[in-house]
């Protein structure tokens, strides 16, 4: 797949807003792209098909979550001022003023993330934050709508209502002397959702049955995966993830694929780690091994609960994580040809 091809793909998993656990737009897409596969849904919301095997290979499932962090709404003030907290790791020195879309039966209500005036004195609460002296956190901020609480409540806005960055700052962007970057918020997970969809697209008769999985509310816990794992006979399973570039890491924005040994959930499985690896290998990669802090995988969870037997995570070097992330549009390909490889194999 050219990076053309792949930063198209990108901008139209970008576009669908999913937050944690009210993922329904991304599902109607799934749903219509892989009706021909003969795509299902279980009882978490995660969405699955299912790639027969020649029968000798051990049962695989590969794993891309579907939602994104968000934020959601705690109340509506009198003043119609919507208080927010966050859903996942989201941050609003991180999002920072500009344009967020409340998602409410139907359609949207347009709001801006808020913080106030900078030409205040220290009569106004946000002066600390505007002098350097003080953080921003949810309690500071809040989503204007520009209507009345009583409006807002007529039109759906209430406790639990989700809210994600709106349209406009949904889209990508490439960077790069050669445009070989990608740079978008929530490349997390959208740049392994393309993956599984261009292995359902290309596997045909790997070694064992594989179910790619595009799993929900992976974001507060890996609840999808978690429940899939307990309710699924499956030998292995992979999760498709971003890694964070870091010099801690030694990990900067490459093209090759990332091998995560252990995160703060368990250390995964080596052995199945090294042959993902040596697929890449085979391929004129250069695998990159990392164990990585404030971090978890839907590969970690599963196997920590003791719902798979075995148990990795291949990744894609993505800079900022949870913010305006940055990715090779390589690494979707190199990826997608690694694991096509290795689930052609299958070794045990």
């Amino acid at each position: 797949m050219d990076r053309d091809s792949t930063f198209s793909l990108l901008a139209e998993l970008l576009s669908l807003r999913a937050p944690s656990g009210a993922e329904q737009e991304f599902d109607a897409y799934l749903d219509r792209r892989l009706a021909a596969l003969g795509v299902r849904s279980d009882g978490a919301g995660n969405r699955i098909v299912r790639i027969a095997g020649r029968g000798d290979g051990p049962a695989t499932a590969l794993a891309a979550h579907k939602d994104e962090i968000g934020a959601i709404v705690k109340r509506v003030s009198d003043d119609g001022r919507v208080r927010l907290v966050a859903v996942g790791d989201a941050h609003p020195w991180v999002w920072g003023e500009g344009p967020l879309d409340l998602l409410v039966d139907g359609g949207t209500i347009p709001a801006v993330l808020s913080f106030g005036s900078r030409h205040v004195s220290a009569e106004s609460p946000q002066r600390p934050a505007v002098d350097g002296t003080g953080g921003i956190s949810w309690r500071d901020v809040w989503a204007e709508t520009k209507r009345t609480a009583e409006d807002l409540a007529a039109a759906g806005v209430r406790p639990g209502t989700r809210a994600v960055l709106g349209a406009a700052r949904r889209l990508p962007i490439r960077l790069g002397s050669e445009q070989e970057f990608v740079a978008a918020s929530n490349l997390d997970d959208r740049i392994a959702c393309a993956v599984l969809l261009l292995l359902a697209e290309r596997l045909t008769a790997p070694a064992g049955d594989v179910d790619l999985v595009f799993t929900s509310r992976e974001e507060t816990g890996c609840m999808g995966a978690r429940y899939y794992a307990r309710r699924s006979e499956i030998d292995r399973l992979v999760a498709i993830e971003v890694a964070p570039t870091a010099v801690e890491y030694g990990l900067s924005a490459v093209a090759d694929p990332v091998l995560v040994e252990a995160d703060v959930r368990s250390t995964l499985d080596h052995a199945l780690s090294e042959e993902i690896a040596a697929a890449a290998r085979s391929l004129s990669l250069e695998p990159r091994h990392v164990v990585l802090d404030r971090y978890a995988s839907d590969g970690s969870s599963a196997y920590s609960d003791g719902g798979v037997g075995r148990a990795a995570c291949v990744a894609i070097a993505t800079d900022n994580t949870h913010g305006c992330e940055i990715a090779h549009l390589d690494a979707v390909a190199n990826v997608t040809a690694t694991l096509e490889l290795w689930l052609a194999g299958n070794a045990a």
